[in-house]
């Protein structure tokens, strides 16, 4: 009977680690927007370098991680049952399973840094170890299959002193500066105060002395952000889809006359093929003013996710189309064989999905020379910064109705700032509905239409800042030291394994 009555105690305490890494993963994501509890990081963080330290085996730490990880993005991410819920009676029983996978599969690139830290490493040389390989997993999230960096750490420290370092070190920089900063304070347990605090404290100090940006300067250019706030499960809608045109139609005819007018991301219901005579009628109200829509298209039987800008008379002078799709929502992995089975991009309308763009393009608008970005693409700062000249200014047309009302379109938000200021670029942001606005190349917000309200904005164009650091090297730096400073601690800890 006392054997018995021991097991489920035994029981219970083999489940406590990995209840406390699933209830960190999800404390951790409060620091992320809406929420910006950044209160939370410093035990979060800290609480994953003290279970690595506890951890008995690889195998261990890598269920570790991945618990962490799995609590992190299913609470941090979501939003993404959102777009299950546009047509509920085909798509909602699907919710819960693409969270749960995505989440999953991202957890796994965390698993692996914490695994991996304790297979190379021993004693408190786990925690160097473990920075070092969380980002480097960080940059594999980023990158590999066609990458998904949404909720990096950096994420969680715009309007902060520490996002004065985004312009020289970028977001994985700033990723890496959050683990060194928080994770060794896991050594407060040993009482290790100075190996717990001295990084701490070096971060913080480079936080504080980095130079802010300076106040923008503004241009005498006046854009027109349009935002039709139009429902998901009403903006296709044959009833009503043309209600929301009319709409955008009116903010564009009011007076004084902008320079540019923006409309978002596939604001007009209609292929560009078919669409002449509608184009004309938008510009025939916006009398003289150029306009820059989202739209699709078709070319040889492919379909394009396009930005494109009209003229006076309303004849098409610039096309971008989307180059960095969302995968399951705007293409389908063997699309054509995956639509026979009713398998469909939720936000594209051919089996197949869309077609990707060349990429990289400098766009000319009337008012200077920009890169667009449609949606996604505002996430990738790799996918922002590879054009092979300079812009004057970024212009975003987004959808943000996809992600619904709670916290995706504030972590998309957060993003898009993010990209002005690590470019030192204003950026022209125009929304379905979401937050449209106009952006400073110091990242702030200059104005803007908040989510869920339709109208437009007349903002003034701020002028760019010089190139930044980041701009020039974009992620090699931190790649770089992160991988010598992982051969570092690996022959350190071969140099002890010879010693003893």
């Amino acid at each position: 009977m006392i054997a018995l009555r021991l097991r489920p105690a035994r029981h219970a305490r083999s489940l406590l680690p990995g209840a406390l890494a699933l209830g960190n993963g999800a404390l951790a994501s409060l620091a992320l927007a809406p929420w910006h509890l950044l209160a939370v990081l410093p035990l979060a963080l800290a609480v994953s370098g003290w279970l690595v330290l506890r951890a008995s085996s690889a195998r261990h730490a890598a269920l570790m991680g991945w618990l962490f990880g799995l609590g992190y993005f299913a609470f941090g991410l979501s939003w993404i049952v959102e777009p299950f819920q546009i047509d509920p009676e085909r798509h909602a029983w699907m919710a819960p399973f693409a969270l749960l996978f995505l989440s999953a599969g991202l957890a796994l690139f965390w698993g692996a840094a914490f695994g991996l830290a304790v297979r190379l490493s021993v004693g408190t040389w786990r925690i160097a170890m473990l920075v070092v390989l969380w980002s480097l997993a960080e940059i594999a999230r980023a990158y590999v299959l066609t990458g998904f960096p949404w909720a990096a750490f950096g994420q969680f420290w715009l309007d902060t002193p520490v996002a004065d370092l985004l312009p020289w070190i970028g977001p994985q920089g700033v990723a890496l500066a959050t683990l060194v900063a928080f994770v060794p304070l896991a050594l407060l347990a040993q009482r290790r105060l100075l190996a717990a605090l001295l990084p701490l404290a070096l971060v913080a100090c480079a936080a504080f002395i980095t130079p802010p940006p300076p106040e923008p300067r503004f241009t005498e250019t006046v854009v027109r952000i349009v935002q039709p706030n139009a429902p998901q499960h009403l903006k296709w809608h044959p009833d009503y889809r043309w209600d929301f045109v009319r709409r955008a139609v009116e903010f564009s005819a009011v007076t004084p006359r902008p320079d540019l007018i923006v409309w978002p991301e596939t604001a007009v219901p209609l292929l560009l093929n078919r669409a002449d005579e509608t184009l004309r009628a938008i510009t025939e109200r916006a009398a003289g003013v150029p306009v820059l829509l989202g739209i699709q298209r078709e070319e040889a039987g492919a379909y394009y996710n396009s930005a494109v800008l009209l003229d006076q008379a309303g004849a098409v002078v610039g096309t971008y189309d989307k180059a960095h799709l969302v995968p399951f929502g705007e293409y389908v992995p063997f699309g054509d064989f995956m639509a026979r089975f009713g398998i469909h991009g939720f936000a594209s309308q051919a089996g197949a999905g869309y077609a990707a763009g060349p990429g990289a393009e400098v766009m000319d608008l009337p008012i200077g020379r920009a890169v667009p970005l449609i949606c996604y693409e505002a996430v990738f700062p790799q996918d922002v910064g590879a054009s092979d000249e300079r812009p004057q200014m970024l212009v975003q047309i987004t959808n943000d109705a996809w992600f619904g009302t709670r916290s995706g379109p504030h972590q998309h938000l957060v993003q898009a700032r993010m990209r002005a200021l690590e470019q030192a670029l204003p950026m022209i942001r125009a929304a379905n509905t979401g937050v449209s606005a106009m952006i400073g190349p110091d990242g702030a917000l200059l104005d803007s239409l908040p989510l869920g309200k339709a109208g437009s904005i007349d903002a003034r164009l701020p002028e760019p800042f010089a190139a930044t650091l980041y701009s020039r090297t974009g992620d090699w730096p931190v790649l770089l030291v992160c991988l010598i400073a992982a051969v570092g601690i690996g022959w350190r800890m071969r140099a002890l394994a010879l010693w003893s």
